[in-house]
């Protein structure tokens, strides 16, 4: 399952870095799990009840109260508990805040200017402060109240009525993936924002909302209807609305994508699958007339493929025409490439001494960015407020009151 953790040994492109994050789920720490990963300090700012909401979502946990989910998003992270809605907390914050450098969230989008973690009232504090938001409508529309969720914007967008058989419902992704992508964006937009920080001693606030985040990503078709008024419909077996023949083919055993996505491919294909007498076919001799005669074209491959199993076709096409295997969950992670490229690593955590995670997509000098486990709820508050000057008994006192 690849090899234990490794001390962080990889390239720390952003070490000595300070990111503190009021966040939760999964945009927000999905998005500075990068920034941890390549060195930053990322000081996850929790709830002293509770935590992450993330750390009680189900069904699998490490211990009570401990969730496997909350780990897909928090590797190599701290984590201080701290209420934010009071004023001790806030004083601690701003104490972090002077030796920060990036104040992140991905609270709702009135909450940041209410408790005080937008660049308004944190520049004073410290003027080269870079503060971070991810909100489901942005912060500055009648909408910024609105709770929402990445579903939320996938049907909004577009995404679910681009998705699925065209005699079916509109289906969303099999996963958060406009999650996925604001965090990404957000971590995009604030090492921008902190670099010019680096160099102007002025922070600022970058600003990515879910549903923009959600709509950008609907790119070439988006284009295509502004400016054509060419609305992209569904198409069978997940084919591309132009590319053709870029489709699934069910084999005996299972389904292929096959993509001849550019026009040298399609010969390829031709040859490849023993059909020569294809290439030259008046239907199908162009791009344009493979697409105007698409169902025809994909009756006749469906036959074909239909004739063999989905090894047989991927050993012929593998290295010649765009081709992979439709995968079950487990067959897309069982499967021994992933192994060879180094995408699952074995991790030690308090309650599991293997715990296998997801490797970073990354590489700094052809290395993966190297995992941690995430943090336990709290587990660096003590040494954080010590490093702030907090003795033994001052945080005590503060965990009393309920405020660490």
């Amino acid at each position: 399952m690849g090899e234990k953790e490794s001390g962080l040994s990889a390239k720390q492109p952003l070490k000595g870095f300070r990111v503190l994050s009021a966040e939760q789920y999964g945009a927000g720490p999905y998005g500075t799990m990068f920034l941890a990963q390549m060195g930053a300090e990322v000081i996850k700012i929790e709830p002293p009840k509770g935590g992450d909401t993330a750390r009680h979502v189900g069904p699998h946990w490490l211990r009570e109260q401990e969730s496997l989910y909350f780990q897909s998003f928090n590797l190599n992270k701290r984590s201080l508990t701290l209420d934010l809605r009071s004023e001790k907390g806030i004083a601690i914050l701003h104490q972090l805040v002077r030796e920060s450098h990036v104040m992140a969230n991905n609270l709702r989008g009135d909450v940041p200017a209410k408790i005080g973690l937008d660049y308004a009232a944190l520049k004073a504090v410290n003027p080269a402060i870079v503060c971070a938001h991810v909100s489901a409508y942005g912060r500055d529309n009648a909408r910024a109240k609105w709770p929402g969720y990445d579903y939320l914007m996938q049907a909004e967008a577009g995404f679910c009525a681009l998705t699925g058989d065209p005699d079916g419902p509109p289906v969303r992704f099999g996963l958060s993936m406009v999650d996925f992508m604001s965090g990404t964006q957000m971590a995009v937009g604030l090492l921008a924002a902190l670099l010019d920080a680096q160099r102007s001693g002025e922070g600022c606030d970058v600003d990515v909302d879910l549903l923009s985040a959600a709509v950008h990503q609907t790119s070439y078709p988006a284009l295509w209807y502004m400016n054509e008024n060419d609305i992209t419909g569904r198409a069978p077996n997940g084919a591309h609305p132009s590319a053709t023949p870029s489709q699934m083919f069910k084999a005996t055993d299972g389904w292929l994508f096959v993509m001849a996505q550019i026009p040298k491919f399609w010969p390829i294909l031709c040859d490849k699958i023993g059909h020569p007498e294809l290439i030259a076919d008046p239907r199908f001799d162009t791009p344009a007339k493979r697409l105007d005669n698409r169902p025809a074209l994909s009756e006749m491959l469906n036959a074909i493929f239909a004739e063999h199993s989905m090894a047989h076709w991927q050993t012929l096409l593998e290295g010649h025409v765009p081709v992979a295997p439709v995968y079950q969950l487990d067959q897309a992670l069982d499967s021994p490439w992933l192994e060879t490229i180094g995408m699952r690593q074995t991790i030690s955590h308090p309650d599991r001494d293997e715990m296998d995670v997801l490797s970073s997509p990354i590489k700094l000098n052809g290395e993966r960015l190297p995992n941690r486990a995430g943090p336990l709820l709290g587990q660096d508050s003590d040494a954080i407020l010590g490093d702030l000057g907090y003795d033994d008994d001052a945080i005590a006192a503060l965990r009393a009151d309920g405020i660490v």
